[in-house]
C-alpha cells in the first residue's frame, strides 16, 4: 500500500467517498431500507451478517470503481470481514483501487447546548494500531442548532480526536454534522466555519484532516475552509436529503465533493437481481459522481 499514491486519490482524484460504515444504531433503518425487515433476523450477529452482505453486494458492483469512487468509510467489524477471500480494506485497495477509512466513533451524548458531542471511545490507540490498510478515520458529531458554546465544544472534541489519529499516522475526517432540519442551521454553519478555522490554525506542522460537512445554506460557504493549507479535502453528506435534492445541493458547491451514505443505497433492494441492483447502484453512482466533480 502506498501512502503517497492514496494521499494523492483523496487531494486531487475525481469522485466521491462512498459511506458504507452503518453502525449498530443505524443498521436497522438501512436494512428495512434494502427490504430485509426486523424479523428476518434474530440477534445481532445476523443483522450485522445481513448488513456486511449489502455492503459486499455494493462493493462488488461494476461500477464500484475508482473511475468514480474514490474512497469509502467502513464500519469497524467490517474490517474483520473479507470479500473473494481477501480482507474488505485490502480488497477495496487491492483490487478496486479505492481507499479505505474507517468510522471511529461509538454514536452520540446526548444533547446539551444544542449539539451532540462524541461519546468516549475507548481503546482508540489500538483500534488504529490494528487497522491494516486503512488510510484515515471518520468521527461524527451532531449540531442541532446555533449555540456558540455548543458548537465550539464539538470542534474543539472532533479537533482533540483528529491529533489522536495523526499522531497515529493517519488522516481523520473530522465530521461535525449540522441537522439539516435545523431553524437556525445557516446561523449554525457561519459559526461552525469560524470554529473550525480557528482549530485548523493551531495544527502543528504536518498535521491534516478532512472535512465532512452537511451541504451550506450558502453556497460555497466552505471554499476557505478546502482552501486551507491544513484540509486535505472538503466532503459533504447527504444528511437526510433524497439523492436527488442533495446532488442538486452539492452541485453549488465547488469546493466540496460527495460522501453520501443514504442516498448512495437509495432504491436498491435485497429482492432485486444482480442485474437490476447492478443498474441501480450504477444510477446512484453515476449521481453523486456527476454532482462531486
Amino acid at each position: 500500500m502506498s501512502k503517497a499514491e492514496q494521499r494523492a486519490q483523496m487531494s486531487d482524484g475525481a469522485g466521491f467517498i462512498a459511506a458504507l460504515d452503518q453502525s449498530g444504531g443505524s443498521t436497522p433503518k438501512a436494512l428495512a431500507l434494502y427490504g430485509v425487515e426486523a424479523s428476518d433476523y434474530s440477534s445481532d450477529e445476523e443483522m450485522f451478517g445481513e448488513i456486511q452482505k449489502m455492503r459486499a453486494r455494493i462493493i462488488l458492483a461494476d461500477d464500484f470503481t475508482k473511475d468514480k469512487v474514490i474512497g469509502a468509510i467502513l464500519f469497524e467489524r467490517t474490517l474483520g470481514e473479507a470479500i473473494e477471500g481477501r480482507k474488505v480494506a485490502d480488497y477495496l485497495w487491492s483490487v478496486k483501487g479505492i481507499v479505505p477509512f474507517l468510522k471511529i466513533d461509538k454514536g452520540l451524548e446526548e444533547t446539551v447546548n444544542g449539539v451532540q458531542m462524541m461519546k468516549p471511545i475507548p481503546g482508540l490507540a489500538d483500534t488504529l494500531a490494528k487497522a491494516d490498510g486503512v488510510f484515515g478515520t471518520k468521527e461524527r458529531s451532531v449540531i442541532h442548532e446555533a449555540n456558540a458554546e455548543g458548537i465550539a465544544a464539538v470542534v474543539a472534541q472532533q479537533f482533540d480526536v483528529a491529533r489522536e489519529v495523526t499522531d497515529a499516522g493517519m488522516v481523520p475526517i473530522v465530521e461535525p454534522e449540522v441537522n439539516i432540519h435545523s431553524e437556525t442551521k445557516a446561523q449554525a454553519e457561519d459559526i461552525l466555519k469560524g470554529e473550525i478555522l480557528k482549530n485548523l490554525d493551531q495544527l502543528a506542522e504536518g498535521q491534516e484532516v478532512m472535512l465532512k460537512l452537511t451541504i451550506p445554506s450558502q453556497a460555497n460557504l466552505y471554499d476557505e475552509l478546502a482552501d486551507h493549507p491544513r484540509v486535505l479535502r472538503v466532503v459533504a453528506l447527504s444528511g437526510g436529503y433524497s439523492t436527488e435534492e442533495a446532488c442538486e445541493l452539492l452541485n453549488q458547491n465547488a469546493k466540496m465533493i460527495a460522501s453520501f451514505s443514504r442516498a448512495l443505497t437509495e432504491g436498491l433492494s435485497k429482492q432485486q437481481s444482480d442485474a437490476d441492483f447492478n443498474a441501480a447502484v450504477g444510477s446512484n453512482i453515476d449521481k453523486i459522481f456527476r454532482a462531486s466533480v
